[in-house]
């Protein structure tokens, strides 16, 4: 009964709309509806992949996605770490409620917050002047495109990613601290040798799923930051698709550009959960 509530919702609102994926296949027109519409196979498809721009949204997109993993993954953990080290209950309480709120701040107030920081004048803009930037508005300078959108994502996200990985500290037995005290092991070594090996499980666990969205570069941060003078870095898959999909009522395109990232994200996750139970007999299945 308890779980029943979840099952409708993702039965209801995931699953069945699934059947919807057909139009990937077809010249799809509202008003014919999805089984009027004429089909045409993998035109959309082919259109997508011969394109001029592919090589370089392929190459945004893992740029953008895999900086984020390298960068932004482990972030979570270490800060998970450091306030396990952490005594009394007032200052860490402090430290979770400061890292958590920027999770809560819209992302186009968050979007906002960054342009004013990194403009012409901005104080970000302003502080690096003082160690030889040239002061102009770093989103206007294609190289900086990429750290600044890894760098906002760590900062908006890290105290909330953060939970998991405390809520698995609690669970470790505090005896094996104690015991390792016993033999010397100074806060270090019992960091290396109980702690990270006790949640290695659940950090593999969110890797595996993390895995899944690595084609997956939402467009609304991206859109909100970049300009056409940074097009050839910025550009990702997902906002081409709002603009040529979108924007230009090619729904039927659209579909097979998403249907082709599910796919390979599929592929990712199917290829991570089976090396990591091969490595660590860890695995989500």
């Amino acid at each position: 009964m308890i779980i029943l509530p979840v099952l409708i919702y993702y039965i209801v609102f995931e699953y069945l709309p699934m059947y919807g994926v057909v139009i990937a296949f077809q010249n799809f027109s509202p008003r014919r509806g999805i089984w009027g519409s004429p089909w045409v196979g993998l035109q959309h498809f082919e259109s997508f992949l011969s394109g001029i721009y592919i090589g370089r949204l392929i190459r945004n997109t893992l740029r953008i996605s895999l900086s984020t993993l390298a960068f932004g993954f482990p972030a979570p953990i270490i800060l998970a770490l450091l306030m396990n080290e952490l005594r009394g209950k007032a200052f860490p309480r402090l430290v979770q409620t400061i890292t958590y709120m920027p999770h809560f701040i819209s992302m186009v107030v968050l979007c906002a917050m960054i342009r004013d920081f990194v403009q012409e004048g901005g104080v970000i803009t302003e502080f690096f002047t003082l160690f030889g930037y040239d002061g102009r508005g770093m989103l206007g300078k294609q190289d900086l495109f990429t750290p600044i959108y890894v760098i906002s994502g760590i900062w908006q996200g890290v105290g909330w990613g953060s939970i998991v990985y405390l809520a698995s500290l609690t669970s470790i037995d505090m005896e094996l601290y104690e015991a390792a005290r016993i033999d010397g092991a100074g806060r270090w070594k019992q960091t290396l040798h109980i702690t990270l090996p006790s949640i290695l499980p659940t950090i593999i666990i969110m890797f595996i799923m993390r895995m899944g969205n690595v084609m997956s570069v939402g467009h609304e941060k991206v859109m909100l930051l970049y300009n056409e003078g940074i097009y050839e870095k910025a550009d990702v898959i997902s906002t081409y698709v709002y603009r040529y999909g979108i924007e230009q009522q090619q729904y039927s395109f659209s579909a097979a550009v998403g249907l082709f990232n599910s796919v390979i994200n599929f592929v990712l996750v199917i290829f991570a959960n089976a090396l990591s139970r091969k490595v660590s007999e860890t695995s989500l299945w």
